[in-house]
């Protein structure tokens, strides 16, 4: 859908460790032909539900074939479907299936960020968008990614059913200001008595709103009709970060139980408080309320720039975080990795010149 610190010694990601273990003290590696400290901190950004393709991954994959039992193989093995393949081969439609579109998202996500590391690019921040939430929580050394991929695997399924008991809809509404939506949803809501809220603020001009199929429309009727450039429909599994969302919290909330939290070693932000997620209980609870809350990605990139922030690179398959970015704070640097020319390029600018020449 339309989204929907350091100069470390090379940190190459294991089945038991994450690959960014970067300290939120350290100066920001330089890149080449770089002075020490000439540039600001780097944030890592994940990216969620939406950016899957069918051959995601195949790129690392080529240049890193040990990635492929390191990650690929246990995670096929811990959910007990062929993952991998469907990562690179599809058929697409299995990976717009929620259940099977969360675990290959991540999986794709974070293999590229094990690239990184190993290259000595680290993050200085972390930030994902909803499901890219649980990347960076591996990375700044949260979660076990084995954990991690058994609860967004979990995450999905349980999102999944949500839409089978009450068909859900979401929709992206551009050139319209987040009062202005805001407003336009809680007019619907209280006409239809259905479920019709903003989901994600992605950027100044451009909201997703989720809520009940029916309201949904209405939703994108009235916002055409109060000068919205474009309302379209996303062809989404289920109508993620609304209220409909709440009915499976207290289950997930068991599963997130099951799992060991540390505390963060990189600063990670909280996408539905945009801002620091400081302790191990305080990223739990957000996770739980994140089911059915908003993606705040305008006020986390604000917050990020704010701190210092000058380059974001976008982890993973997709390209729509970074473009957000341009847009939120159009004078700083934006990168991706979803090809291998992209993740080229990424590497040559913020790889410390020994990690380059090695």
């Amino acid at each position: 859908m339309t989204h929907t610190d350091t100069q470390h010694p090379v940190a190459t990601a294991s089945p038991t460790a994450p690959a960014a273990t970067a300290t939120a003290t350290a100066p920001a590696p330089s890149g080449a032909g770089e002075a020490e400290g000439e540039r600001g901190k780097t944030a890592f950004l994940f990216p969620g539900q939406g950016s899957q393709k069918v051959g995601m991954g195949l790129d690392v994959i080529a240049t890193r074939p040990d990635l492929v039992e390191t990650y690929y193989r246990q995670a096929d093995d811990i959910l007990g479907i062929p993952l991998s393949r469907l990562c690179w081969e599809g058929p697409e439609d299995a990976l717009r299936d929620t259940a099977i579109t969360q675990p290959a998202v991540f999986l794709t996500s974070l293999v590229t960020l094990d690239v990184l590391g190993d290259r000595g690019v680290h993050p200085d921040v972390v930030a994902g968008h909803s499901l890219g939430e649980y990347t960076a929580l591996v990375a700044a050394g949260v979660l076990d990614w084995r954990d991690a991929l058994r609860l967004v695997r979990r995450r999905g399924q349980l999102m999944a059913g949500v839409n089978a008991e009450v068909p859900g809809a979401m929709a992206a509404v551009l050139g319209l200001d987040l009062a202005t939506v805001e407003e336009i949803c809680a007019d619907v809501a209280a006409e239809t008595g259905q479920v019709a809220e903003v989901a994600n603020d992605n950027e100044p001009g451009q909201s997703v709103v989720s809520g009940e199929a029916g309201a949904i429309e209405k939703v994108r009727e009235a916002a055409q009709r109060a000068g919205a450039v474009k309302a379209i429909a996303l062809p989404v599994g289920a109508p993620f970060h609304c209220a409909l969302m709440r009915g499976i919290e207290e289950e997930f909330a068991a599963e997130l139980d099951q799992v060991t939290f540390r505390e963060p070693s990189t600063p990670v932000i909280s996408g539905v408080t945009a801002d620091y997620a400081t302790s191990a209980r305080g990223i739990t609870d957000a996770l739980r309320r994140q089911l059915a809350g908003r993606v705040r990605w305008t006020g986390s990139v604000r917050l990020m720039a704010a701190s210092g922030v000058t380059h974001f690179v976008e982890v993973g398959p997709g390209k729509v975080l970074s473009g957000l970015c341009r847009r939120i704070v159009p004078d700083l640097a934006s990168f991706t990795t979803n090809d291998e020319r992209r993740l080229a390029k990424t590497l040559d600018a913020l790889a410390p010149t020994a990690a380059v020449a090695a």
